[in-house]
């Protein structure tokens, strides 16, 4: 029986869960995963070109997939969409059951050869977010939404990691914080614009911001595109 390369990478990451909290996501643990499958290591390489740093990129992943079946799953019609996007960062720390695993990521992504792959993998999850959530913007507001809420996301992240409260409350309540600090400073920056006085000089940084587009590709990425108006 052939074994598809998607449910290789899908063995081998269930079997590296179970060493990555005392090896990390490193050598060590994908050797071990490997040997728990029983998966030719040919393989395992040919699925995994970077070893268990494809398998931490795979886990992330799993844990966003996660968090779309639940926003596709419950009713957020009568929240506030500052709610509604407080609710899918809740729903994606908690499709975690081991903080151990993400700890070692968070590590293994702080290194200067990986941290792409880090930002990258954040970027992801919060596009995914704001699409789920019916974001249609086209213009510079596309990355500022993201690149926001990706600054929201990774210091709750953190938070979370050292929040030993019932239920993560703490968590919670400092991710409200944060959201409340990004909808202060949006509401600042719609007072600016309807200022008369400063308007003539919001002119050109206006302008340049109208010629920043969304991504047109199928798969949006970072960064972005600018592009002149059509």
């Amino acid at each position: 029986m052939t074994t598809s390369h998607e449910d290789a990478k899908e063995r081998l990451l269930d079997a590296a869960l179970v060493h990555v909290p005392f090896d990390g996501w490193s050598e060590t643990c994908f050797r071990a995963a490997i040997a728990d499958t029983g998966l030719d290591e040919t393989l395992a390489r040919a699925v995994c070109p970077r070893g268990a740093v494809d398998l931490a990129l795979a886990f992330h992943r799993r844990g966003d997939a996660a968090m779309l079946e639940r926003l596709k799953a419950e009713d957020l019609s009568d929240m506030k969409f500052r709610d509604r996007i407080a609710a899918a960062v809740r729903f994606r720390l908690e499709a975690v059951e081991d903080k151990e695993v993400v700890r070692r990521g968070v590590t293994l992504f702080s290194l200067p050869t990986h941290a792409a792959d880090g930002a990258k993998a954040i970027w992801g999850t919060c596009d995914l977010i704001w699409t789920a959530l019916g974001d249609t913007s086209q213009d510079v507001n596309w990355y500022t939404k993201r690149a926001t809420l990706a600054a929201v996301y990774s210091s709750t992240i953190l938070y979370w990691l050292g929040d030993d409260s019932p239920d993560h409350q703490a968590t919670w309540e400092f991710l409200d914080r944060r959201i409340e600090d990004v909808m202060q400073f949006e509401k600042f920056k719609a007072q600016v614009r309807d200022n008369p006085l400063l308007k003539p000089l919001l002119a050109v940084p206006n302008w340049l911001a109208e010629q920043i587009h969304a991504p047109t590709d199928a798969v949006k990425d970072l960064p972005g595109s600018l592009s002149p108006r059509k």
